[in-house]
């Protein structure tokens, strides 16, 4: 479907909410905003309600059911849940409409909340007039993250979402590295084995985001405006998203950084002390949870070059990329020991 069919179905569903929500708000236009694999964002203008000229709709791709990752509704009831929790910023959902899938997808209705998306690492530029900038927010997201893992999921709406154990993180990645080629794959299962074998006791769990990084929020002024993209969110242990977190940081060598000169992120231990600052001591086992990363990531990336390489894209995005996935599953083995 064509962004304009798209946008043409969307537009009378959409007013229909709308007008539930403020019996007043008129929807003018639709317009796309971003495209993804997973969910569609558009933006649409408003009128008849104060203070609210303008919403993000966030909308499951038509043609197939919106479930896990594309389960817009979802990631409405979550956004709602933590919506006003302490020290948690996320856009405000103000109405949504459940459609009929798979021709008329289900669609949610965010504020906008102005800011930048930026991940220091992947930006081609190094604005050494930029790092106290860059510095000031990640420090802010590592504070932001502590109070996030702090939100009871039962307070906020989540009693019934399943608990994934680390156990359950492997076997989802594991999965996902069953559908590469096998010229992708390297030495997973063996790897997989290993971080099975060492599993550590467990956290509590909490609200886990599942890719939390500056490129995840919108920020600005050294401050975070919200967290967004909760497409892969989770209830499991918080050291999932942390050292997913500190993955992004210069030190760690991450494939995918667009040169290794300094970009102004905090060392992974700055990042670690800020968080352990906002929400308690620093969390054990946490060089484990660093090779699980790799594994994470190399198969993600795997997944991303698989649906390039089947769309026709390629590049040096995706040719660097290829030889960077054996590079991270030895870096694994090794955390591992």
């Amino acid at each position: 479907m064509t962004d304009d069919a798209l946008i043409e179905e969307l537009l009378p569903r959409a007013q229909r909410a709308a007008e539930g929500w403020q019996h007043t708000a008129r929807i003018t236009s639709i317009t796309p905003l971003t495209g993804g694999a997973s969910s569609l964002t558009f933006t649409a203008l408003l009128d008849g309600v104060d203070g609210v000229d303008r919403v993000v709709l966030k909308v499951a791709p038509p043609g197939l059911m919106p479930l896990r990752n594309r389960d817009v509704l979802r990631q409405g009831r979550l956004m709602r849940g933590l919506h006003g929790k302490p020290g948690v910023l996320v856009p405000p959902v103000y109405f949504e409409d459940a459609g009929d899938p798979p021709d008329a997808p289900p669609l949610v209705a965010m504020g906008f909340v102005q800011g930048e998306c930026m991940e220091p690492i992947l930006r081609p530029e190094r604005d050494r007039a930029l790092f106290a900038d860059v510095r000031s927010r990640a420090l802010d997201a590592a504070v932001m993250l502590a109070k996030l893992h702090q939100v009871d999921p039962v307070e906020a709406g989540l009693g019934d979402e399943p608990v994934v154990t680390i156990a359950d993180e492997i076997n989802r990645w594991t999965r996902a590295f069953e559908t590469l080629p096998e010229e992708l794959q390297g030495d997973y299962a063996r790897v997989g084995e290993k971080l099975h074998a060492a599993i550590p006791p467990a956290l509590p769990p909490v609200i886990n985001h599942g890719d939390y990084r500056l490129g995840n929020t919108l920020s600005g002024d050294g401050r975070i405006y919200a967290i967004i993209d909760w497409e892969i969110f989770s209830i499991g242990d918080p050291r999932v998203d942390l050292t997913w977190f500190t993955y992004f940081t210069d030190e760690a060598g991450h494939p995918s950084a667009s040169s290794g000169a300094p970009t102004g992120m905090p060392t992974a231990d700055e990042l670690l002390d800020a968080y352990s600052e906002a929400g308690g001591s620093r969390p054990p086992d946490l060089q484990y949870f660093d090779a699980l990363t790799r594994y994470k990531e190399t198969a993600a990336s795997g997944l991303l070059i698989k649906r390039a390489l089947k769309r026709g894209v390629d590049g040096p995005g995706i040719t660097n990329m290829v030889p960077a996935l054996p590079i991270m599953l030895r870096e694994a083995d090794e955390l591992l020991g």
